[in-house]
């Protein structure tokens, strides 16, 4: 059964969601997150996905105030990512709360420091952040295309222990339009022994069922939510 792992992306304290990482479109659906975590918890969800999206334009954490709250007083367990950049930004993090954290663009621009990460905490809190377009990662909140080959980086970093990676689908996210299934099902078929969690274009409850139907392990969903496509009842078929 695929994991269902809520998003709940922050700016300014509050729950909001971007289209394709383009911060002019913003959108606030919730001056606290920590209803809207509540609300995931009371329906039998029990991971969470938080993204510090003022953390990931500022290079460093900002918003671990808010994972805080959302990880003192719920049960979920939390995967948060977004600007982390440095030992010290990592140690608040976890300080704070999160169970796990994501690094993507640090593990293009400092594999250093991302592998001794994944040496001291282990794959199973350290999860590879894959943006992607057109198969090439993307870093920087988006905002900038590295050229790297998806493929080789995912394969680099397995080998350096990752057990977990969230490829995000760059040119789907926020639009509503249904996911990159088909390379979601190139990755499973690479990387067997990877847990894959599909992020992007989720639109309704069918496009999750898909997922599923593939072998994909974890799917992230944010706006379908927020706008009413998919309801937290029929959510419950996979909790």
């Amino acid at each position: 059964m695929i994991e269902i792992i809520p998003a709940i992306d922050i700016i300014e304290g509050k729950c909001v969601r971007l289209s394709q990482g383009d911060y002019s479109t913003k959108k606030v659906y919730n001056e606290n997150p920590l209803d809207i975590a509540k609300q995931y918890e009371d329906c039998g969800i029990k991971r969470l996905h938080v993204v510090d999206l003022d953390g990931a334009k500022s290079q460093r954490i900002i918003n671990h105030k808010t994972l805080e709250n959302i990880a003192t007083k719920t049960k979920l367990v939390v995967d948060f990512g977004g600007g982390l950049k440095s030992d010290d930004d990592l140690r608040v993090a976890f300080e704070c709360g999160a169970a796990m954290i994501t690094g993507g663009s640090i593990a293009v621009k400092d594999k250093r420091t991302f592998s001794g990460w994944l040496n001291t905490y282990g794959g199973d809190k350290i999860i590879l952040g894959a943006d992607v377009k057109d198969e090439k990662i993307a870093v920087s909140g988006w905002q900038e295309n590295s050229g790297i080959d998806m493929w080789s980086f995912i394969k680099e970093y397995t080998g350096l222990g990752v057990k977990k990676t969230i490829c995000t689908d760059i040119s789907k996210d926020g639009m509503l339009q249904g996911t990159a299934n088909e390379l979601y099902k190139k990755m499973k078929a690479t990387f067997p022994g990877l847990f894959v969690i599909a992020s992007g274009g989720i639109s309704c409850i069918s496009d999750v069922e898909k997922l599923d139907q593939e072998g994909i392990d974890g799917v992230i969903i944010g706006k379908a939510i927020y706008e009413g496509r998919i309801s937290l009842d029929e959510l419950k078929e996979f909790v």
